[in-house]
């Protein structure tokens, strides 16, 4: 293996979701089978790199001041997901079963990691509740002790006392078609506490 193919590869590692093997077969694809998509695929992201950003508004993506989903005049901007991270808006906007506005904090709490409150997007979203335009905050955080703090932090430090802000939080629980044989014990305590009427 040559220096340079060795330090693409090295760096092709580096990205989510590719290996060893996974970033040596994109290296030699794109340099032995598919050169030609090498300069496209260049400028494709110095271009995402220069446009895009994030929305003033809830954390999206953007490539304006504000997101398709803020400018979206049809979606209930009253009721706001807060999510993790961007990729959370995409799950739940690809499933089709919600119709509001987000705010995305791109990370949780964790001491232990050192990320405070100052390190998340918590500035626009208080600004958001206090100018009274959101009426509901769904928390679709992780269902870990870092979602939890976050969580908590949240209801108990950033909504504003005197309004009235509707709180809920997503059900956690066992997966379509999955039994309780399989699941871990922090799976079916969600599904325990999750549960509800059904008649």
């Amino acid at each position: 293996m040559t220096p340079s193919l060795e330090h693409l590869q090295h760096l092709l590692k580096k990205l989510p979701g590719l290996g060893f093997r996974s970033a040596e077969r994109v290296a030699l694809h794109l340099l032995l089978e598919k050169p030609e998509s090498l300069p496209v695929l260049v400028e494709a992201m110095q271009q995402a790199a220069a446009a895009v950003r994030r929305c003033e508004r809830c954390g999206h993506l953007a490539e304006e001041t504000h997101c398709d989903i803020c400018q979206n005049d049809k979606r209930d901007h009253g009721v706001v997901c807060v999510v993790e991270q961007v990729p959370d808006v995409i799950a739940l906007e690809r499933s089709g079963a919600y119709l509001g506005g987000y705010h995305v904090l791109h990370g949780k709490l964790s001491p232990l990691q050192g990320i405070a409150p100052e390190h998340l997007n918590l500035k626009a979203l208080e600004a958001r509740m206090q100018q009274g335009e959101v009426r509901e905050l769904i928390l679709a955080l992780s269902n870990d002790v870092e979602g939890e703090a976050t969580c908590h932090y949240l209801t108990d430090e950033l909504i504003p006392k005197d309004r009235e802000i509707a709180v809920s939080r997503i059900g956690f629980g066992l997966p379509s078609g999955g039994g309780v044989l399989y699941a871990d014990s922090v799976t079916l305590k969600s599904a325990l506490d999750g549960r509800r009427s059904y008649s």
